[in-house]
């Protein structure tokens, strides 16, 4: 709802200076031709008869030779009755006479200037709005009312830009000022920066609702944004079900067959043994027709990462002796995941340090994945923190970063 600035404030100027009430506000008093009818005005447009209240104030405005302060007063009861009958139009005619006027203080030409944006939007007028909001902000008005009209209006006249660059800078200004934007801010500025097909600025504004909001819908729109990147490499499936698993996103019995599976192909039967867990303890594994099908499956990654642990040793030592660290990755996650952190976490740096990998981008994710595993908060922070590379990993990485952040 946008905010209505009542013209009390000049109704009392205009009455003073008229001489109904109070002591004078002016100087020179009004001559009878003029004082006389703003004088009937007043009273009808106290019984709330606007139309007698215009014709009066457009007598005392038919005079000749009217002086300025009289011109002055009159523009004061114009607005005031103009705006009391919803004469949107007419009141904004009458805010320009008085915002013109040097007779008008800075404080009062702010006020006005607030009442005629307000006026303007609700006219739909809304290139009028703009102009008064912008003259608001230039004259040092700061009501935060004030920008989200002015979002608005270029909104709903569907200047996708200029609503979005309006809704960054107030958020922005918030945000520095130590405040927490608000859920509709953010999310008309992700609708607009979707509409204008700005999906890098939309999904900088997904990671923002994440971090203040973090709704599973929120996630979901991250997420699916990796899912549909063609930037985003293949070797990242598993690690990106990881995440969707993490939100709460992986919910059907073949999302977590599938990502049961793929842990195991990687190499690491011991997360897909977890994997399995969250999904018996779901609900969505071992109660449909599909069940002896799963346990079937569970039994073979059970079977698997039984070997996996037995081996460690001989599989380590392969792995020292391989020429590029990739082996030593898997090994050391392994190590990890059997309640050796501390050795797993030495073989998966080394691994990093030996080079010749995959992707170092991808290793570094899974360093961070697994110091986040074995309880290492800090260290998983600082990790996710520094992976870079534009083919997924680094928006994995803030992902875990900001879901890690929340616990």
């Amino acid at each position: 709802m946008t905010p209505r600035l009542p013209h009390a404030a000049l109704l009392c100027l205009a009455t003073a200076a008229i001489g109904v009430a109070a002591t004078p506000s002016r100087a020179d008093p009004l001559r009878p031709a003029v004082g006389k009818p703003l004088q009937k005005a007043q009273a009808e447009l106290r019984k709330h008869d606007f139309a007698g209240a215009m014709r009066d104030v457009n007598a005392a405005d038919a005079v000749s030779g009217k002086s300025a302060d009289e011109s002055y007063v009159i523009a004061q009861m114009r607005a005031a009755v103009a705006q009391s009958a919803g004469n949107e139009p007419e009141s904004i005619a009458a805010d320009d006479v008085l915002i013109a006027s040097p007779r008008t203080s800075a404080a009062e030409k702010t006020r006005l200037l607030m009442a005629e944006a307000s006026l303007a939007y609700n006219a739909h007028d809304y290139p009028r709005a703009e102009t008064a909001i912008e003259r608001y902000f230039k004259a040092g008005g700061a009501d935060p009312s004030m920008h989200t009209i002015l979002i608005q209006s270029y909104y709903l006249q569907k200047d996708y830009p200029n609503a979005a660059r309006a809704q960054q800078r107030q958020i922005a200004q918030e945000e520095k000022a130590g405040q927490k934007p608000t859920e509709n801010q953010l999310a008309l500025l992700a609708s607009v920066q979707q509409q204008s097909k700005d999906m890098d600025g939309f999904n900088a504004t997904m990671v923002k609702l994440v971090q203040y909001y973090p709704k599973p819908d929120y996630w979901a729109n991250l997420v699916h944004g990796l899912l549909t990147n063609p930037n985003v490499s293949e070797r990242l499936a598993y690690d990106i079900d990881r995440i969707r698993l993490a939100v709460g996103l992986l919910t059907s019995t073949s999302d977590y067959m599938d990502m049961a599976e793929l842990a195991t192909q990687q190499g690491l039967p011991m997360q897909g043994q977890k994997v399995m867990a969250a999904g018996y303890a779901s609900g969505a594994l071992g109660k449909d027709a599909g069940a002896a099908r799963e346990a079937r499956l569970k039994a073979l990654i059970d079977k698997t990462a039984a070997q996996t642990r037995a081996d460690l040793a001989k599989t380590e030592a392969s792995a020292q002796a391989s020429a590029n660290g990739n082996e030593l990755l898997t090994v050391g996650y392994n190590y990890v995941d059997s309640g050796q952190a501390a050795h797993g976490l030495e073989l998966m740096k080394a691994g990093i340090a030996k080079g010749g990998l995959a992707s170092k981008d991808d290793a570094m994710l899974r360093l961070g994945l697994a110091q986040m595993d074995a309880g290492q908060k800090a260290d998983a922070l600082r990790t996710l923190k520094s992976v870079q590379g534009t083919d997924g990993a680094a928006e994995l990485a803030q992902l875990w970063v900001l879901q890690i952040g929340k616990h």
